[in-house]
C-alpha cells in the first residue's frame, strides 16, 4: 500500500513532530521523549481521528496530542516541584553533626569499662538490661544488699567521671540521680 494513501501516516509527520516538540521542550532529548509521549497517547487514542471529517488532519490532530502532552508534562513537573518543596520545608535543611556526641560516648564507655568487674556487672543487669534489684542479685547469687551497694558505688564512680569531664553533663544513667 502507498504510503501517502494511508489516512494515518504517522512516519510521514515525524519530522514536523520533532520539530514542534523541539522548540516546546528546547532539548532534544526531551523533545524524543515528548514526540514518543505524544505518539503512544495518538495511537491509543487513534480511534478518534476521523480522517474523513472537513478540517480533520492528522498533522494538526497529531500536534495538538504534543501540545497537550507538552502541558501535561509541564504540570506534572510544577506539582512534583511543590511537592518537593514542601517537604524541604518539612524537612530539617542540616542534620547536626554525631561527632561529639559519638566521642562522649566512646569516653562514657570507657569510664563504664574501668568500672571494677563487680560494680560493671551489677550496673550493667539493672541498667542495661532492666532486671530488678532482687532478679539482678539473683542472677549474680548475691544478696539484693550487696547488689544495691555495687550500683551505688559504679553510679557514683560515673558521676565522678561526668564532674571531672569538665563538660556538661548532658548524658545520664537509667535509673540513676544527677546530683
Amino acid at each position: 500500500m502507498d504510503r501517502n494513501k494511508r489516512p494515518f501516516d504517522v512516519i510521514g509527520q515525524l519530522g514536523t513532530l520533532r520539530r514542534y516538540a523541539r522548540s516546546l521542550a528546547r532539548n532534544s532529548t526531551d523533545a524524543e521523549d515528548l514526540v514518543h509521549d505524544a505518539l503512544v497517547r495518538a495511537y491509543e487514542r487513534r480511534t478518534t481521528f476521523k480522517p474523513g471529517k472537513p478540517g480533520a488532519s492528522l498533522r494538526n490532530w497529531l500536534l495538538a496530542i504534543v501540545h497537550n502532552t507538552h502541558i501535561d508534562r509541564m504540570r506534572s513537573a510544577i506539582a512534583r516541584q511543590r511537592r518537593d518543596d514542601a517537604a524541604t520545608l518539612e524537612a530539617e535543611p542540616s542534620y547536626p553533626a554525631g561527632q561529639e556526641h559519638a566521642i562522649r560516648l566512646g569516653q562514657v564507655r570507657e569510664a563504664f569499662m574501668a568500672l571494677p568487674e563487680d560494680q560493671r556487672e551489677a550496673l550493667h543487669l539493672v541498667a542495661i538490661e532492666d532486671l530488678s534489684y532482687q532478679e539482678a542479685a539473683d542472677a549474680l547469687g548475691i544478696p539484693v544488699g550487696t547488689l544495691m551497694s555495687r550500683v551505688s558505688r559504679a553510679r557514683a564512680a560515673l558521676r565522678a567521671f561526668e564532674a571531672d569531664g569538665k563538660q556538661p553533663s548532658h548524658l545520664r544513667l537509667v535509673g540513676g540521680g544527677n546530683d
